[in-house]
This record gives C-alpha cells, sequence and structure tokens, in this order.
C-alpha cells in the first residue's frame, strides 16, 4: 500500500507498510496511479497510450522499469509483515485526551488554523454528558497509568465553562474509585476571565496555556474580536492577575509570530517586562499566499533574531 500526497512544491510517496517515505518526479508521481501488483514484466501498452499525452513513451516505460525494481526490492508497495502479529499484540493504554469542549471562539484570529474556532463545522458546544463519556473511555481505556492527562481545548473552553467545571467535577469523583490521578490543563485567548475563573482554573489546572502574540500593535493587528476590535488591552490583565495568583504552578503565554513581527524577539521582551516568565512564541504555520504567511524569504531576517 502506498500514498501519494504534494507538500511545499514536493511529490511524496509513503509506502505504508515499510515506512519508506520517497521524493518523485512528475512522472512517477503520475505513473503509480496506474500500475499496483501484480506487475507485469514490461508497461501495460493502455498505460503508456494514456500517459504519452503528457510524456514520451520510452520514458514513461524506463520509469514503469524502476518501480517494478522498487517493488522487487522490497521498497514500494511492501507487504504488511506485522499482519501476522496482530492477534498476539496488545493495544497500548490511552493516558491523555484533548477535550475539544467548544468548537466556537469570541475572537477571529486571522491565522486560526481552526477556522475562528468552528473547525469549518459549525459553531457548538460540548455537552456535559458527551464530557463524562470521554473522561469514562480514558478511565476504561488507561489500564494501569495512575495519571491521566485532559486538555480543555477550542476554539474557546470558557465558552463553555460550566460544562468544564462539571467534567473536572466528574472525573475528580471517580479517582478514588479507579486509583487515578486526573492532570488538567487549559488553553484560553482571556477574554472571559473572570476572577472565579481564575480561582478555579488555579485551582484545578496542572497548567494554562494563555494565548497572546506580544506588543499591543501586533497582537491586535491578527487577533481581533468578532467586531473588529483588538483584544489585547483586555487580555493583558487578566492574564497577569491569573499568573500573580497561580504561585508556583505551570503556565505559559503562547504566541504566535508572522510576517508581519519578524523582530519578534521584542514580542518576547515586551511579555516578559509585563510579568510573565514562562512564554513560548512560535512561527505561523499557514498557506504560503496568505499575506501573514512566512515564505523562505523571511528566513534570513528571522534567523538574524
Amino acid at each position: 500500500m502506498i500514498h501519494k500526497f504534494k507538500l511545499n512544491g514536493f511529490n511524496i510517496v509513503l509506502d505504508v507498510n515499510s515506512g519508506g517515505v520517497h521524493v518523485v518526479d512528475e512522472l512517477t508521481y503520475d505513473l503509480l496511479d496506474n500500475v499496483q501488483p501484480p506487475f507485469a514484466p514490461e508497461c501495460p501498452q493502455e498505460v503508456v497510450s494514456k500517459l504519452t499525452r503528457f510524456y514520451a513513451p520510452e520514458d514513461i516505460r524506463s520509469c514503469y522499469e524502476e518501480i517494478l525494481e522498487l517493488y522487487k526490492d522490497k521498497i514500494l508497495f511492501s507487504e504488511d509483515d506485522y499482519e501476522k502479529f496482530a492477534k498476539y499484540s496488545v493495544a497500548a493504554p490511552v493516558k491523555a485526551m484533548c477535550l475539544h469542549i467548544a468548537h466556537d471562539c469570541n475572537l477571529r484570529c486571522e491565522y486560526c488554523f481552526a477556522s475562528t474556532g468552528d473547525f469549518g463545522k459549525g459553531r457548538k458546544l460540548m455537552p456535559l454528558e458527551i464530557g463524562k463519556k470521554a473522561i469514562d473511555f480514558l478511565l476504561e481505556q488507561s489500564r494501569d497509568r495512575e495519571t491521566l492527562e485532559l486538555d480543555f481545548f477550542g476554539g474557546e473552553p470558557l465558552m463553555n465553562f460550566d460544562v468544564v467545571k462539571e467534567v473536572v467535577k466528574y472525573a475528580r469523583s471517580k479517582e478514588q474509585e479507579y486509583g487515578k490521578r486526573f492532570r488538567f490543563t487549559i488553553t484560553t485567548n482571556g477574554m472571559l476571565l473572570t476572577d472565579d475563573k481564575i480561582d478555579f482554573i488555579n485551582k484545578e489546572m496542572s497548567n494554562v496555556v494563555l494565548s497572546l502574540d506580544g506588543r499591543r500593535e501586533v497582537n491586535d493587528r491578527v487577533r481581533k474580536r468578532v467586531d473588529g476590535t483588538g483584544c489585547y488591552d483586555r487580555i493583558l490583565p487578566a492574564f497577569q492577575k491569573l499568573v500573580a495568583q497561580r504561585g508556583d504552578k505551570d503556565y505559559y503565554v503562547r504566541g504566535t509570530f508572522t510576517k508581519y513581527n519578524l523582530d519578534f524577539s521584542d514580542d518576547v521582551f515586551s511579555l516578559y517586562d509585563a510579568g510573565f516568565d514562562q512564554i513560548s512564541v512560535e512561527p505561523v504555520v499557514s498557506d504560503p499566499a496568505k499575506p501573514y504567511a512566512l515564505t523562505e524569504r523571511e528566513l534570513s531576517d528571522i534567523f538574524c533574531e
């Protein structure tokens, strides 16, 4: 079995059973759509005729011979040698879960990988019963793992905060029965943080990820409210309060830098000056055609940082 895909201008072929990864030319990529085991000694004439619109017949036949050799060497279309051992294998225990508690968000960040929070599937919030079933699944599938990790994610989890609290309460009620301990994490943009939410997060969450991109002008250029206004002035003091009351528990401010702020080290220092000492600012990953995207042209400036 093979899996073909294109990435960043490369034609990539994955041989699933061996794990081999091949970067191939256009002819090989197209020919692999038309041939598969069992292979004839020569390329079938109907395949040659089909592809001669784009490639020379002699090139097609030569490429076929190369594919045939790779097959004989068990490099391409390799057999599944592990299938015969499947009945003896034991599934690994589940030790962690990312719970999408909210497929909705109150920000419209320009670079959002989740289609502004709903992952392209419509805005919705997870019902409590689904959250409880997720906890049950984690408990049942964790086998002898004592510590279980669960991350509340979105969208924006605080938009479904009542369910977050109830899921935590339910999980805690099961710890003694199962001999387990839950470690919770939550990722938030901070727009809905209030004193009671800060108290709960600092009590129950082993880690908290706070989304903020750095300087006001940098953050508010790409991280906007639904009405198009910036969010920095609302978020910063809320994050500062949460961190000030967090004690020695883990947290980190997670920022994204784009083409708009190649001097992102200034954003790191801005976050540090604002009172945060656990900071991660990472490059945006996006379609290169987007105006904020990072491409090879920006690498020299990035390396200077």
